[in-house]
């Protein structure tokens, strides 16, 4: 009976933890603080940790290295140097999303334009997305208040408005740090049950990033495929 009575109470305190968390998340001062932040946001620096999950096989890939995005006024530039476990390179220039294999001397280069909803729905999940154009794509709950890495982040779940991106991803939850508009961490949940973590860390804003960072040098001999 003791057993089952501690149980109980600590179900009502987790309950109750939960509803209290719930509370303290602002949806409408969230999104206005990153209104804010997005105004004056130029660029954004940080590593990185891609988790693919396989449910099928349960096993994990892990992919990790550093992330760049660069305001261009209207557009942003988005790059990643992928490190572990190979080396790879992906960039993103408004028109085509680049991603370059040395090992397999390939690229790949998908049109943005006939994924666009797409793209910049994507582009508004913090590090210079507006809470504006963030409900512009997703319908946006608010699900707590949670601290990572000693910052207070506001968790924010979403489900896209884009018929194709809801059909691969069911549910999309972003950990925000609002007042610098930027994400310390992202879960994309599949109908399938595979699921991909994406994690930021040692994040700065606004330094400058050199342009060659948002270029690819592909070296001659290279098989180009476009999608």
């Amino acid at each position: 009976m003791k057993i089952q009575v501690n149980a109980c109470l600590g179900t009502l305190v987790l309950f109750a933890a939960s509803a209290a968390a719930a509370q303290t998340c602002d949806l409408n001062k969230t999104l206005a603080q990153m209104d804010s932040a997005a105004a004056t946001f130029k660029s954004a620096q940080a590593d990185f940790t891609w988790d693919e999950y396989d449910a099928v096989v349960r096993e994990d890939d892990l992919q990790s290295g550093t992330i760049y995005f660069a305001r261009h006024g209207a557009n942003t530039s988005v790059a990643a140097d992928i490190t572990r476990p190979a080396a790879k390179q992906v960039t993103f220039d408004g028109s085509n999303l680049v991603v370059y294999t040395p090992s397999a001397a390939q690229e790949l280069i998908y049109s943005a334009a006939k994924n666009k909803d797409l793209v910049e729905g994507f582009l508004t999940l913090g590090f210079g997305g507006s809470g504006a154009d963030l409900k512009k794509s997703w319908d946006v709950t608010c699900a707590g208040t949670e601290t990572i890495a000693g910052t207070p982040t506001v968790k924010l779940a979403l489900v896209s408005k884009n018929q194709s991106v809801k059909t691969s991803f069911s549910t999309v939850t972003i950990w925000v740090d609002p007042v610098r508009d930027v994400s310390l961490k992202q879960v994309f949940e599949q109908p399938s049950g595979d699921k991909r973590t994406n994690t930021f860390t040692n994040i700065k804003l606004n330094a400058k990033i050199d342009a060659h960072v948002f270029s690819i040098n592909i070296p001659k001999g290279t098989a180009i495929t476009r999608k």
